[in-house]
């Protein structure tokens, strides 16, 4: 079999993929080794630019804001703008990788990130800002959709393990953009424009790998010739027609969850920093402290997934980083300034939901056709359950003129997130419980 994939003609991934459909999973030949590493390097480097588009408006909020001459509340309109998106776009994904292969969307996603954030700051009114920041964000959304469907494709026995990776290079890329934006911005003249768009290289650079997974439609594109190819693409991207994801309780409560961590996350980028300046902390400690959040999920995003893989039940760590986040609301409404660290710190452990979401999407899922169904259709509901968060914390900001009415929105919700994480935790199959009923 490996003299045979070595001669094909075919591109290395069509190779990889008629030769073995979970390419990865068993001990490769060179040319498959030579796939899986780039793909390793193209997953990592993806996974990096899930969230500096976000981070680094956050950074920067108060100075584009006035940049832009934007209100309170259309502030909290761009916060929430990442899951409008996410919603809308993310839903696509599965259809758009079954015609175009999954490589080629995500290839595709990132440039589309490049090209968002590159024009962004360029577009001289709120309105352009906000067009150029939905072509980034539907680009990461896509991508999101995919992580977890390429991941049981290549990596079938290295669920938690990747799916820890990619969790742990997505909270190193957000960490570094919230901490790095405004002394980058700084070194560049004090532009706030320059110090957004300056993250556009990043993501010109994820495009580069995956530019050898373009053509990688896993069967779909050789004419009927790799019968396991075919069946390959069919896990991954075509979804099973005897399973009606909407009708499993576990698929419902693993979206509720994924909407309520989303909630806690995307208000936590786009105005934590603000809540530490406005208690007083300099802006340059107020995105260093946002980083110490963000940063928080690089270890523990590793390793959150890997211990989630190894039990039945995922309910107490769901307990355990709900609790943390009830702690660090609290720190911010009772001593934002005086506790800064601490919060930052309970708050990051908190964020940890989102790999833990994701690990989840992976485990109760038995096929690649269910996790894809699966994949889109908690983030797709869980992030047009997220919308309203952001936006509203902003109005209640405006309206009030302080921190506490929006705090304590925020701890409202972490509440309900603790409950359907527990259901969502079940040792629970979409497809049983989608059939039986």
């Amino acid at each position: 079999m490996a003299r045979q994939v070595t001669r094909t003609h075919a591109s290395p991934t069509t190779r990889a993929s008629a030769a073995d459909p979970d390419a990865g999973a068993h001990a490769p030949t060179p040319t498959r080794a030579w796939v899986t590493r780039l793909l390793v390097v193209g997953i990592v480097l993806a996974a990096v630019n899930l969230r500096p588009a976000i981070t680094s408006f956050g950074a920067l909020l108060e100075e584009a804001r006035d940049g832009l001459g934007m209100s309170g509340s259309v502030a909290g309109l761009l916060t929430s703008l990442p899951a409008l998106c996410f919603a809308v776009f993310g839903v696509m994904a599965p259809r758009l990788a079954r015609r175009f292969g999954p490589g080629a969307v995500v290839c595709a996603g990132m440039a589309a990130i490049a090209a968002g954030l590159l024009i962004r700051p360029y577009t001289g009114g709120t309105a352009g800002f906000l067009a150029a920041s939905a072509l980034a964000l539907m680009g990461i959304a896509v991508s999101n959709v995919l992580m977890p469907v390429i991941v049981k494709r290549y990596f079938p026995d290295r669920v938690g393990s990747m799916t820890g990776l990619y969790s742990m290079a997505l909270a190193f890329g957000t960490s570094v953009a919230a901490a790095a934006t405004v002394p980058v911005t700084r070194s560049l003249g004090g532009d706030w424009r320059s110090g957004l768009a300056v993250w556009a290289g990043l993501a010109a650079a994820a495009v580069v790998p995956w530019l050898a997974f373009v053509r990688d439609r896993a069967g779909a594109s050789d004419g009927g010739r790799s019968r396991r190819g075919a069946e390959a693409h069919a896990r991954v991207g075509q979804p099973s027609a005897a399973v009606r994801i909407t009708r499993s309780r576990t698929a419902w409560a693993l979206a509720v969850f994924f909407g309520l961590q989303a909630t806690a996350a995307y208000i936590t980028m786009g105005w934590m920093a603000q809540i530490f300046r406005d208690a007083g902390v300099p802006a340059g400690r107020a995105g260093l402290l946002l980083a110490v959040t963000m940063v928080m999920g690089v270890p523990l995003s590793f390793v959150i997934p890997r211990v989630a893989a190894r039990l039945s039940h995922q309910g107490p760590i769901v307990v355990a980083l709900g609790v943390s986040g009830l702690a660090g609301y609290a720190g911010l409404y009772l001593a934002p300034a005086g506790g800064a660290w601490l919060w930052a710190v309970l708050l990051g452990i908190s964020n940890c939901a989102f790999p833990l979401a994701l690990t989840m999407v992976g485990m109760r899922a038995r096929t690649g056709a269910g996790v894809a169904q699966l994949s889109a259709f908690a983030q797709s509901t869980g992030y047009l359950i997220s919308i309203p968060g952001p936006l509203l914390v902003g109005v209640l900001y405006q309206h009030s003129g302080g921190w506490g009415l929006p705090i304590a929105l925020m701890t409202c919700l972490m509440v309900p997130q603790i409950a359907v994480g527990v259901l969502a935790g079940r040792d629970r199959i979409v497809e049983d419980e989608a059939a039986g009923r």
